[in-house]
């Protein structure tokens, strides 16, 4: 159900600065950032669990980087992103934000995690968001972003920013396209959270899992991607959000192209074959 910020945190990333605030500096020598590969999978994990993995400019930085050496990766097949501790992300590290200044540095933040998010469409491999736990403001963002998601039952989301007076126009774009109008606009103008179950009837994530149950849920949708054809689903996530940005007849014109050249390329002609003769394809790891 819809739930009320809890006392004291009108947002997570209220959270964030108050984690921030506290005298102790974050000192770890750990990677903003880590990468692991497991059969295939990318698996990129927020590592800022005291700032609730805030996106710091270091963080997005790492993001941009990883991001495009696994879209030259041909071995890699899909990626899975989480987050350390008991956050998923709460949005941007507003403590690093109000040190920059001007509005130009602010804004080329932004705009950093913009092309950022823009990154995940144009990436050839499908990605999957694991939500381990809180989702706020960009970090719903990146939820909304990623093409699938799977969260942990004890997950929640929001589009806090409105609670601290800074409507969040970025998370916007994406919590928009996968919502419906009605929904997204209750989520961006009241800043309130929402449970895990919520989020799924509502269409932000696809599951819904017990927590100690995520990843192998995760790993679980990335094995069924891998059974795809890597050629026909970077093929296919192409013209997905392609035609999504179109009025009917160019994406009918768009779609109609594509098929027919997916039809008359090796990877069907295998496939529909197979199906006749009722064997498993052989297509290529």
């Amino acid at each position: 159900m819809r739930q009320r910020n809890p006392p004291g945190r009108p947002g997570c990333d209220n959270a964030v600065m108050n984690d921030q605030s506290s005298p102790a500096p974050d000192v770890r020598a750990e990677p903003v950032l880590l990468r692991a590969t497991e059969d295939a999978v990318a698996i990129l994990t927020l590592n800022r669990p005291r700032q609730y993995n805030a996106l710091s400019k270091a963080l997005l930085e790492a993001l941009h980087r990883e991001i495009d050496a696994i879209a030259a990766d041909e071995s890699v097949r899909v990626v899975i992103i989480t987050g350390s501790g008991n956050a998923f992300c709460s949005g941007h590290d507003l403590k690093e934000m109000q040190a920059l200044g001007s509005q130009e540095e602010v804004e080329a933040l932004f705009v950093s995690c913009s092309e950022f998010m823009q990154k995940l469409v144009a990436l050839p491999q499908p990605v999957i968001a694991a939500v381990n736990g809180i989702a706020t403001a960009a970090g719903c963002q990146l939820v909304a972003q990623c093409d699938l998601a799977v969260a942990a039952d004890g997950a929640r989301f929001a589009a806090s920013g409105v609670n601290l007076g800074l409507f969040c126009s970025t998370p916007a774009v994406p919590i928009s396209r996968n919502l419906s109008r009605k929904r997204a606009a209750e989520m961006l103008f009241t800043g309130d959270f929402i449970a895990a179950a919520v989020a799924l009837d509502w269409g932000l994530v696809n599951r819904v899992v017990p927590g100690e149950s995520l990843m192998h849920a995760a790993h679980e949708l990335a094995r069924t991607l891998k059974s795809k054809p890597r050629e026909i689903l970077a093929l296919g996530k192409a013209l997905f959000y392609r035609q999504l940005e179109k009025d009917l007849r160019a994406a009918y014109a768009d779609a109609s192209h594509t098929i027919a050249a997916n039809m008359a390329g090796d990877i069907a002609h295998e496939g529909v074959e197979a199906f006749f003769a009722k064997r498993s394809p052989r297509w290529e790891p």
